[in-house]
């Protein structure tokens, strides 16, 4: 295939994405998640002040922010959910700000909303793009169109590369550092040192799961040396050496410019107190005490910030979260959650395009000597998935087929570099393999735009498809709020007057409904109302779950409606009930 048509296909794949992301985002309503980032990142911008939401970096906030800039925007300084003066502000006080700052400030909701979200879209097609780039580098046109085509018609891309939050941004600060990294390793030039340190600084002001690129690419720096024909030992010293001036270019000349930027107007006696109250369960008490002794030192503050953040990310990561799972409910996590939801989540044709690389490559005659020194981008990333999946599984924290997305860039390179060497390959079934991969990738395809617009809600066949796939898990893999305008389509349809409601993500229902909206607190009420009723599916599966044993919050609060039939849902993830 010539230079210019695969340019003109990976144009067109890359419009198709685009137009995807754009069309489903105006109907998708503020995600839970959202209605924390948005304001978070105009704070930053706006008030140099780091204050809110320090448990992810501020990189992918700030892009999402620059549009509102524009904008003559009312921000809530004088709210005490932004003032904060009196104690240190709990964790959900960037919601109330969220709140306040969207919907109760005079400000326009679907403004803001469509404009901080329009720079996550362009990251979705910047990463495709770089995607294609380096999947021709490695194995020429089809590869590149290949790994595009995967990537273009991804459900799980096109679900959260729509929205404000860090997990796209995460999977493209992952790729970006390990390309400029593997050209460090293979050529160590200081201009090449300078650059694996920039985008790996970058990385790290993305999302703080990255922060296990540090182990990854510490282990590739002393793998390397010994592929090499020379001296191995002092090989050895000269990359850990420059791997070490990589990292310290990260935090000098990124991160820390940055983290300066934004606690500017932070006053250092809020950071202190904040810092402290943020790390106070935190067990690992000599790097809580130093982080807390930097909070309020003017020179290295921004590095106490930091450092505040990581530690907020780690120990949630240990702490776990409350999550329904197949029926069940708890606070602890199962072992088992990543690999069942990566396998429901992603099309079916795509599992079996790794089963015939897997099986091509077992009846394909491969060279053992020298295959790591042959192979070692492939070995990178099968690398980077092993330390990410195992960290994941072994973790305690289950949210969802987002926290793998910086690994799934990488299966799709590898699924290509796979097909290639097997298509290349001396055999006589090259005609039926041909025909047999491109059925799966129409499937794949076709898997994607049946799905359009609900692609949170996306589960493949084997969960029994998007409409049944609440069985298996709920919040951002299925309910994150993103069905709320539906609701309101339906009431306007049906001109419903009053609805109980017991809705989750990042939507005002007040703002919106007004008098029509009645708050359904299920464990409150002691009997069913007569009336209209809408359950978020994220609230449902977590009032009939079976707790596991040991979870002792209260389950069971919404049996009543187990027996009721709903009339209609709104998108997939809200049941709406007539129970008059």
């Amino acid at each position: 295939m010539s230079n210019k048509l695969t340019n003109l296909i990976a144009v067109v794949l890359l419009l198709v994405l685009f137009w995807i992301a754009l069309l489903s985002m105006g109907s998708t309503s503020l995600t839970f998640d959202e209605l924390a980032h948005i304001p978070a990142g105009y704070s930053y911008l706006s008030h140099q002040d780091y204050r809110v939401n320090p448990e992810h970096p501020p990189l992918v906030k700030d892009l999402s922010a620059v549009p509102l800039l524009f904008q003559n925007l009312n921000f809530p300084e004088q709210s005490p959910v932004w003032l904060q003066e009196e104690t240190a502000p709990a964790w959900w006080i960037q919601f109330d700000l969220g709140t306040e700052f969207i919907y109760n400030s005079q400000n326009n909701p679907t403004d803001i909303i469509f404009w901080a979200r329009l720079p996550m879209i362009l990251l979705l097609v910047l990463l495709g793009w770089f995607l294609f780039r380096w999947a021709r580098k490695l194995g020429g046109n089809l590869a590149g169109l290949g790994a595009l085509a995967l990537f273009s018609f991804s459900p799980t891309f096109i679900a959260h590369g729509r929205l404000v939050t860090t997990d796209v941004g995460a999977a493209l600060g992952a790729v970006i550092a390990t390309y400029f990294w593997l050209k460090f390793l293979k050529n160590p030039s200081k201009l090449n040192v300078l650059w694996a340190g920039v985008f790996f600084g970058i990385a790290m002001l993305i999302k703080f799961s990255l922060i296990l690129l540090v182990p990854f690419f510490g282990l590739l720096a002393v793998i390397y040396p010994f592929l090499l024909d020379r001296n191995r030992l002092s090989a050895l010293k000269e990359y850990l050496s420059k791997s070490l001036l990589a990292g310290i270019i990260g935090v000098i000349l990124i991160i820390y410019p940055v983290y300066c930027f934004h606690t500017l107007n932070y006053p250092a006696e809020h950071q202190l107190r904040d810092t402290a109250a943020d790390l106070a369960p935190n067990q690992i008490t000599p790097l809580k005490n130093l982080t807390i002794w930097m909070a309020d030192k003017p020179v290295i503050r921004p590095l106490g910030q930091y450092a505040r953040g990581l530690m907020m990310a780690t120990q949630r990561t240990s702490f776990g979260n409350t999550t329904y799972f197949m029926g069940e409910i708890s606070a602890q996590a199962w072992w088992y959650y990543f690999p069942v939801i990566y396998f429901l989540k992603t099309p079916l044709a795509f599992h079996f395009l790794i089963l015939i690389v897997l099986l091509g490559l077992c009846l394909t005659k491969t060279k053992r000597e020298g295959w790591l020194k042959n192979n070692f981008t492939a070995f990178s990333f099968l690398l980077f998935i092993f330390i990410y999946w195992i960290v994941a599984v072994t973790g305690n924290l289950n949210i969802g087929v987002r926290h793998l997305m910086p690994t799934i860039p990488f299966i799709y390179l590898l699924v290509i570099m796979g097909l290639k060497r097997i298509m290349e390959s001396p055999g006589r079934f090259k005609k039926p393999l041909q025909i047999t991969l491109a059925t799966l990738f129409i499937w794949y395809a076709s898997a994607s735009l049946s799905a359009f617009p609900h692609y949170i809600s996306y589960y493949n066949e084997a969960a029994g498809g998007t409409e049944n796939g609440y069985f298996w898990a709920v919040d951002s893999n299925y309910d994150w709020g993103q069905d709320f305008y539906r609701l309101m389509a339906f009431m306007e349809e049906k001109d419903i007057q009053k609805i109980h409601l017991d809705y989750f993500g990042g939507e005002n229902p007040r703002y919106w409904l007004g008098e029509k909206y009645v708050k359904l607190n299920p464990k409150e009420i002691k009997e069913p109302p007569k009336e209209w009723v809408a359950v978020s599916m994220n609230q449902l599966m977590g009032g009939v779950a079976e707790p596991v044993p040991g979870f002792d919050q209260e389950t069971g609060y919404y049996s009543w409606l187990q027996g009721e039939t709903p009339v209609a849902r709104a998108g997939y993830s809200i049941l709406i009930y007539d129970l008059r």
